[in-house]
């Protein structure tokens, strides 16, 4: 059974930092691509960043100067590290696992608010 389990979400002030975690279990993680995507109450879910199984790295233009993604096969985990926060920022985080199959972990809550 696959499983995608996020964590680190939570409350922060405007300008401040957060790291997201992904747990992945049940894939061959080094096969897959990892990803990032949100979605904010009433929006579509929007990609944010992916690391490949060869840790190329790609963002979305809105983040790439704020978030950084990486991965570590060994704890099959993706990281993402979330710095300069904005109240635009707020939405429910999600991971996903992308090769020969697609999964998606079922999301954690950044809000982003003084």
């Amino acid at each position: 059974q696959v499983q995608l389990v996020e964590s680190g979400g939570g409350l922060v002030q405007p300008g401040g930092s957060l790291r997201l975690s992904c747990a992945a279990s049940g894939i061959i993680f080094s096969d897959y691509a990892m990803a990032w995507y949100r979605q904010a109450p009433g929006k579509q879910r929007d990609f944010l960043a992916i690391i490949s199984s060869g840790n190329s790295r790609n963002y979305a233009g809105s983040v790439k100067d704020r978030f950084t993604i990486s991965r570590d096969n060994a704890k099959n985990t993706v990281y993402l590290q979330m710095n300069s926060l904005k109240p635009e920022d707020t939405a429910v985080y999600y991971c996903r696992a992308t090769g020969m199959d697609n999964y998606w972990g079922q999301g954690t809550q950044v809000t982003v608010s003084s």
